[in-house]
């Protein structure tokens, strides 16, 4: 068999013992009845799992299948839709734990591969490169996801909640969405985005992120204007849109401007920027720097409270 083969079948044997297929069920005239399907991945030795908010969004009950077949019922442990992550809880034993890897790794071009259960053919696979980071998605509910992995691994329906790894069989994305009417393209969260919203419904039960209004992607500052400026990151985020009525209208910021620095810390991913979105002491005025055209600007930003 050739290399390169081996490194794929290598890295999904190592994951896909942890991927799990989920259906949803709800109340229809007085009976239980099937309401949809998806997929998820176990990430820790407790029975949690990763999936999509929208797979879960109307359950009533959960069930999991494994891939020994073993169908247990789940426990909705929390979701949050602006990054479309639910977690899931089973009690049972006999499964795998994924292994969780790390996003800001990532390189544009670099061989990832999708788990899932398209259609409810049960564990496909796929596989495709990473095509851009940090990008944001807008969803069927209008809601932006940040920090998204686009890549041009074939998912359908059902493959939503999978894992997405890498050659070494790390998970690096929760899939989540394709866009409708586009030929190869599909997204994912990134898991280190995945991973703080866990954190925080499995210790709240709800998440909390300041809102800006910003569409984003993570991009490359020049090397020139980076050393003129003595910049410490080598990548900024890139602002491709701003809602209207936002806090970033608001502000000073434009389309085109390249965030570098988000209260008085360097940001080098959109990944970065969530995490400092996540502390409640962001509800006040916050300083935030961005490259335009050759220019360093400073000025303030407010951020509000998501509803």
């Amino acid at each position: 068999m050739d290399t390169f083969s081996s490194m794929i079948i290598g890295a999904v044997d190592k994951t896909k013992n942890a991927v799990v297929k989920i259906d949803v069920f709800k109340t229809d005239k007085g009976k239980l009845r099937p309401a949809g399907s998806g997929s998820g991945f176990i990430f820790s030795s407790d029975g949690l799992i990763f999936t999509n908010c929208h797979v879960v969004d109307v359950a009533e009950k959960i069930m999991v299948s494994l891939l020994n077949n073993n169908e247990i019922e789940a426990e909705l442990i929390g979701k949050d839709p602006d990054t479309d992550i639910a977690i899931l809880k089973i009690y049972t034993q006999g499964y795998s734990v994924a292994k969780l890897g790390d996003a800001s790794q990532l390189q544009i071009g670099q061989f990832v591969i999708a788990i899932g259960n398209p259609y409810g053919y049960q564990h496909t696979v796929t596989t495709g490169v990473v095509s851009a980071l940090g990008r944001s998605l807008q969803t069927q509910s209008g809601r932006y996801v940040d920090n998204v992995i686009q890549s041009d691994a074939a998912l359908n329906p059902g493959n939503s909640g999978g894992p997405m790894i890498n050659t070494d069989g790390e998970v690096v994305g929760v899939n989540t969405a394709v866009i409708q009417g586009a030929q190869g393209l599909s997204f994912s969260v990134d898991i280190n985005t995945a991973k703080e919203i866990a954190r925080q419904l499995i210790k709240d039960g709800k998440v909390f992120k300041a809102y800006l209004g910003l569409q984003l992607q993570d991009v490359q500052i020049n090397e020139k204007i980076r050393q003129h400026y003595k910049l410490s990151n080598h990548k900024g985020i890139f602002v491709t849109h701003i809602e209207a009525n936002s806090p970033a209208s608001r502000s000073q910021l434009l389309e085109g401007d390249i965030i570098v620095s988000f209260n008085n810390k360097p940001v080098s991913s959109s990944n970065e920027l969530f995490k400092e979105l996540t502390h409640r002491e962001v509800l006040s005025v916050v300083d935030i720097s961005v490259i335009r055209h050759t220019e360093l600007l400073n000025f303030i930003i407010v951020p509000s409270e998501k509803k």
